[in-house]
């Protein structure tokens, strides 16, 4: 992240300060909750995306800050909602807002910077980012309700799972990307190829995730590790697994899965299947071909240090370890 820091550090200052000027309310609650969340960390990986795709396309005015801001609303509303879908005790280390406040809290809050976001980007004056955003949050909820379909489901495909990356993870990321080149006002090419690349590596992100979820120290992650497996989520490290281990093995693994609650034995016996046939491996080297397509992209673009910037913040999607 480092050569994106030293481009767009002060930048992502100001978008910290924009995020809470936003936050203005009325309702103590609001910014209460909204603080506690922005606070909490966070590697702002989408406004940075949109900042530095902006310089990349020649964007100077000051319309990226603000726009930056109205990504990281609404990335917020999705956690918010996640946490209270997934029953999330863990937020990036610290306890998650619907822990402390409450679900109905957690999901009202959601909702009103989900709200925020649409007046804030009329602000910024272009209907194409508009529709951009409010078409990417649509496909944000139809991603959520397909992962909710999907829980459970032994025999999920890898291609569903992908689909499913890609309307629930991914498309936010797209979506910053192509609004810096709108910004840019580039040709329609290379917004193209900015949302496409910031769709494999929204992909790669993903991926990551998963493979965190069975490898991380909680410390590291900022949530706890096996949580997704307790929920009955069927990830690309299980997705593989399930491909390859034996019939009573699958039934171990089913059984875990249907249950409430898992044990650390629970846990360690499907993590240990998972390393034992390759579910890591397979995850790594599939993230790390999302992440080459992904820098592919980046090719109608003349060299520079923001477009190497962009080129090290794919490299780190697949070397971070939280």
């Amino acid at each position: 992240m480092q050569a994106a820091l030293t481009i767009i550090g002060e930048d992502l200052k100001l978008v910290e300060l924009q995020f809470r000027k936003d936050l203005q309310s009325d309702v103590p609650l609001i910014r209460k909750v909204g603080e506690y969340v922005l606070s909490s960390g966070g590697k702002r990986v989408r406004p940075a995306l949109l900042l530095l795709a902006a310089r990349l396309c020649g964007y100077t005015a000051d319309k990226a800050v603000p726009l930056a801001s109205v990504i990281e609303f609404i990335h917020t509303a999705t956690l918010l909602h996640d946490d209270v879908v997934d029953s999330a005790t863990l937020r990036r280390g610290l306890a998650s807002a619907n822990t402390l406040w409450g679900n109905e809290a957690s999901v009202l809050v959601g909702d009103f910077l989900f709200s925020k976001s649409f007046s804030l980007m009329v602000g910024v004056g272009s209907l194409d980012i508009l529709r951009i955003l409010s078409d990417a949050t649509t496909v944000i909820a139809e991603g959520e309700v397909m992962q909710l379909l999907c829980t459970g489901e032994l025999e999920l495909s890898e291609d569903k799972y992908i689909e499913v990356v890609r309307s629930k993870t991914a498309i936010l990321m797209s979506a910053a990307c192509e609004a810096g080149a709108i910004l840019g006002a580039v040709a329609q090419d290379k917004q193209q190829a900015l949302a496409e690349f910031g769709m494999d590596l929204g992909i790669a992100f993903q991926l990551m995730d998963d493979i965190l979820d069975y490898t991380a120290t909680e410390e590291e992650f900022g949530k706890c590790i096996g949580h997704d497996l307790e929920e009955g989520k069927i990830t690309m490290p299980l997705i593989h697994t399930l491909r390859h281990c034996t019939d009573s093995e699958r039934e171990i693994i089913a059984a875990v899965v249907e249950q409430d609650e898992m044990s650390l034995e629970d846990f360690r016996a499907v993590s240990g299947l998972v390393k034992q046939y390759g579910g890591i491996a397979y995850t790594v080297d599939a993230a790390r071909t999302y992440i080459d397509s992904c820098k592919s992209h980046l090719g109608l673009f003349a060299p520079s240090p923001v477009r190497d910037a962009l080129l090290g913040l794919s490299d780190y999607v697949v070397t971070r370890n939280k």
